[in-house]
């Protein structure tokens, strides 16, 4: 779902942090959660402190990429829901136009960004050198039909979770991950006690090893 029309997240600049993306070997696109911004979730990039990558993080409008639980009906969030996506989607075609592609493009995503970049994956199914979901799930409510199209095709999923978080229900962690599975992906599913809605060490630790392994498959 890539998208070029006007919806509300649409003419939002992506921010951009680390390598230039000409000389980038690797890429990150992060999506910042409910009312934060693109700058908060680069703050991640010096932590995750791997040379050789790009990062580059859309701009949700209002700072909200929906206004709704994502566990709302889907019509609840529209049109920002599919603004949004869209909105990721131009993203990593500004990230594959350079040459790097799919396979060679990390999708992290925290809360709202989490569910983002999970839906989004799952609507548009390839081999991407990783995905990460911090705090997040698929979207929307519970019995949402999860025949997704297309294959996943070994792409390594990280969902990390508190076991408790009080937006994040674990019911909906595990379906994601069986959906993912089922698409094709591995995936490591860790859940916390105490962590919070928050991103904890542990999970910094888990995407820094998705980076140095995309990174020994090429010169990132």
């Amino acid at each position: 779902m890539a998208g070029t029309g006007q919806g509300p997240h649409q003419g939002q600049p992506p921010v951009w942090a680390g390598a230039p993306l000409s000389r980038a070997g690797a890429a990150m696109v992060m999506v910042h959660g409910r009312g934060a911004s693109a700058r908060d979730i680069l703050s991640l990039a010096p932590v995750l402190d791997r040379p050789g990558f790009a990062y580059v993080a859309p701009q949700a409008a209002g700072g909200a990429w929906y206004p709704s639980s994502f566990l709302a009906p889907l019509a609840d969030n529209e049109p920002w829901l599919s603004s949004a996506l869209a909105a990721v989607g131009d993203t990593l075609a500004q990230v594959h136009g350079t040459g790097l592609g799919p396979e060679r493009t990390i999708l992290l995503g925290f809360s709202q960004g989490a569910c983002l970049v999970l839906e989004r994956a799952a609507r548009n199914a390839e081999r991407y050198g990783g995905i990460a979901g911090l705090s997040g799930g698929l979207i929307g409510p519970p019995g949402t039909p999860r025949e997704y199209g297309g294959s996943l095709t070994g792409t390594p999923v990280f969902l990390g979770c508190d076991q408790a978080d009080p937006h994040i229900p674990v019911a909906r962690v595990w379906e994601t991950a069986e959906v993912l599975e089922r698409m094709g992906a591995n995936v490591t599913t860790r859940l916390y006690r105490g962590l919070g809605h928050t991103v904890g060490a542990d999970e910094i630790a888990a995407v820094r090893e998705m980076m140095d392994a995309l990174q020994q498959t090429g010169a990132a």
